[in-house]
Parts: C-alpha cells; structure tokens; sequence
C-alpha cells in the first residue's frame, strides 16, 4: 500500500526546486535578453522558457522515471565510456569551467565593480576572485549545514528583493521598448530558445533528481507511481514561479535601454536598474545579497564537484580536489563575466542537443526495449550536427559543411538542425539492433 503524500510537502518540494534552479547566475540571462530582444521581448523569452525552464524540469522527470541512481549510470545506457566522458563534461561545465567562475563574476559585478571608477583595470577582479574562491575553498573543506542555513535564510530574502525590483520595474517602467537586436530581428524564438543553455541548468537536472529522489525515501515514499505523481506536482509549481520570474525580469530589462543604454551583461543591468530605482543604498544592499548567494552557489558546486571527482579518482583526496577546482575557478574568473559567457556558448551549443536527445530518450526507453543501438545512432547524428554548430559560435565555420546542411537539414540555420537527425538515428538504431536479434 503506497504512503500518502501530504500536500504541503509537495509544495515544499516545488519551492525546494524552485531555489535550487533560481541561482544568484541565473538572474543575469532574462535581462540581457530583454534589452536585446526589444519589442520581440514576448517571443524571445517563450523561446527562453523552453530551455531555461522547461527543459531542466522535464529532465528532473525523466530522471525519476528511469529509476536510475545518478547521473552515468543513466548516461551508460548509451555505453560505459560514454557514460563516464559524458558525466565528467557536464560536471565540468557545471563546476570549475563554466558555473564557479560565473558565481564569482556575478559577484564582483553586482557587488564591487558599481562602485569602482569607470575603467578600473583588471587588478581589482584579480584580488577580488582570490578573496572569494580563497574564501570558498575554506568553507568547502568542511562543508556544514551553516550553508544550508545562509542558503535557506537568503532566499526568500533575495526573492522578495529582486520580486520588489521587477514589481517597481513593471508598474513603472524606466521608458518604451527599443527595436530588436541582431538575431532577435528575425528568429526570436529560437535565439531566446538557444540562450536557455545559458543556465546550464539541464545539465544539472539529474543531481536535483536525485535529492527529489532521496527526500521521498526519507518520508517512506517508494512506490513509483506516487514518486511520479509528487515530482510532477512539484515541478510544476517550480515551472511557474521560475516563469513568471524570468519574464518579469525580461521585462525590465526591454524597458530599461532608454535611460541605461545597451549593457554588455545582465549583472550591469541589475545594478544599474536597483540603482536607478532605489539608490546607492538598493545597489549596495542587492550586491551584498547576491555575493553572499553566489558564494553558497559556489561551495555547493565545489563541494558536489570535488565528491564525484574524489570517487572517480579515490588516490587523489577530496580537499585536493576542493583547492585545485578553486584556484583554477578563481583564475578563469579573470576572464571576466562577458567573456566567459560568450567562451561557453559554443560549448553548450555542442553538449545541450545530446542531453535533450538523452533525455527524450529516456522517456522513450521501454517502447524500444533499451537497445543500446538506439541510444547510441541518435546521439552519434546529433552530436555530428551540434559539434558543427558549436563551431559556427566559436567563429570556426566551415562553409561547405554548413551549405550543406543548411540545405538538407531543416531548422539547421536557427541551430536546431540536430533534430531530425536525432530521430533518424535513433530509427535507425531500432533497425539495427532488431537486424541483430
């Protein structure tokens, strides 16, 4: 007889999900796409919702309907080294190469660079990203629950902060909505659908899984049906809040250029809104708010990181691995926020269409039985068509490849041209492995 859940666990689940998704990074991405978006703002950011939100839930449900433990050993149903390859990129992306430094950019510019002159130079981002990762790398040699608690007592502090932000910014906006930018001129949809990746939160999709996972263990929740209904329940209401956040802070960010002008990143922005709103005061206080979530961001990714790599690598010790993924997070910061965003779009280009097709599949994975083949022809093609976009952001474009597919792949042009070969592989991995029985 399976356990009833009681509702209001449920809810705490949502919200749980919601704060784990709504990261002190993530709040830069909507801005930025709002001021470039202009008055294709509505567009742009349903095509953000898909990938930013919509994506990441759907693979926490995909997840806890495989029935898997973690993360490779769902990856390895494609095959065992795929399985370890595949884990050990997303948690790199998730940790020192991409996700860790952008916790200690947002940091210093929300919280420092504001107040500093107009062009500081790069010395001050240099004693600034020291501070901060020498600052994480010690709370993470001993992890606590004191970041659990700093976790737990900010968020509702920064949520109703940034929520009192975009309520001024809505009921009195800085002024109109300009014309698109760039891409957003023609293909709003899928630029805001591409910028999505940008949270990286898909990618981690499956370690919040897991917590969803072991939080109805420890309620006595392990009939499959009831997990299902609890997770889907609470996605849902996780799906809701983090939409109407995100398109509320598209909005502020179409109505801010102006008085703001175009900003390079979504953290000037937010700064420069709190500070036309509410003073030096507000700017100092959301800087204060966000520094401190992006530290607790930070240990969290140091600590997850350094776990997986210390069990990978059982010689190497898990306070090693805490000290190098800092000092290399903390050098990598240096790049600086715009920089490392527009160095980590070509990767995720390349790695985000793999995990959506894992994902589907997954999904998919009773009706053909598991074939490996299946698994292994669909991410193949997809991965020959995205590893070619990911080269066209870098600025590597290989022009008689991309004539190519431009002329026998639909949707190539708006980089999602890795779909329909995603499903002919995976049809004709079907074949395959039923040509093998």
């Amino acid at each position: 007889m399976s356990k009833k859940v009681p509702g209001s666990f449920t809810v705490i689940l949502g919200l749980m999900l919601f704060a784990l998704f709504f990261g002190a990074g993530n709040l830069i991405f909507p801005p930025l796409l709002g001021q470039q978006a202009g008055e294709n703002i509505w567009i742009a950011n349903a095509g953000f919702l898909v990938t930013g939100v919509g994506l990441p839930l759907i693979g926490i449900i995909a997840f806890v309907y495989s029935g898997e433990r973690d993360l490779m050993s769902l990856s390895s149903r494609v095959h065992p080294v795929f399985g370890i390859v595949y884990t050990i990129i997303l948690y790199l992306a998730i940790g020192p190469f991409f996700a860790i430094p952008r916790a200690g950019n947002v940091s210093y510019e929300i919280g420092l660079k504001p107040f500093l002159p107009a062009d500081p130079g790069p010395l001050p981002l240099i004693l600034f990203s020291v501070l901060f990762f020498a600052i994480t790398c010690l709370l993470s040699m001993n992890p606590t629950k004191i970041i659990d608690v700093i976790g737990k007592f900010l968020t509702p502090i920064k949520l109703a902060f940034i929520s009192l932000l975009v309520i001024v910014a809505i009921i009195f906006p800085i002024g109109k909505f300009h014309a698109p930018q760039s891409e957003y001129t023609a293909n709003a949809f899928f630029k805001g659908f591409q910028e999505g990746y940008l949270t990286l939160d898909a990618l981690v999709a499956c370690v919040f899984g897991i917590i969803i996972v072991n939080a109805l263990k420890d309620k006595g929740i392990t009939n499959k049906g009831s997990v299902m209904k609890v997770c889907l329940l609470a996605t849902a209401l996780a799906a809701v809040v983090l939409a109407v956040i995100y398109t509320a802070l598209s909005f502020m960010g179409a109505s801010s250029v102006s008085e703001l002008g175009y900003l390079s990143n979504g953290a000037e922005i937010l700064a420069d809104v709190s500070n036309y709103y509410f003073g030096s005061w507000g700017m100092i206080f959301l800087g204060l708010m966000i520094t401190v979530a992006c530290l607790t961001t930070s240990v969290g990714l140091i600590t997850s990181c350094s776990t997986f790599f210390h069990e990978l690598m059982p010689r190497i010790s898990y306070k090693t691995f805490a000290i190098v993924l800092s000092v290399f997070s903390a050098v990598v910061a240096n790049i600086g926020l715009t920089e490392l965003i527009s160095i980590s779009v070509p990767v995720l280009m390349a790695i985000y269409p793999i995990t959506i097709s894992l994902v589907f599949l997954t999904f998919l994975h009773p009706l053909f039985g598991g074939m490996r083949e299946v698994y292994i022809g669909s991410l193949i093609l997809t991965f020959c068509v995205s590893i070619f976009d990911g080269f066209n952001e870098a600025g590597l474009q290989i022009t008689a490849v991309n004539d190519l597919f431009q002329t026998v792949l639909p949707f190539y042009e708006v980089g999602l041209g890795w779909v329909v070969p995603s499903i002919i592989g995976a049809l004709l991995g079907l074949l395959v492995s039923k040509v093998r029985i």
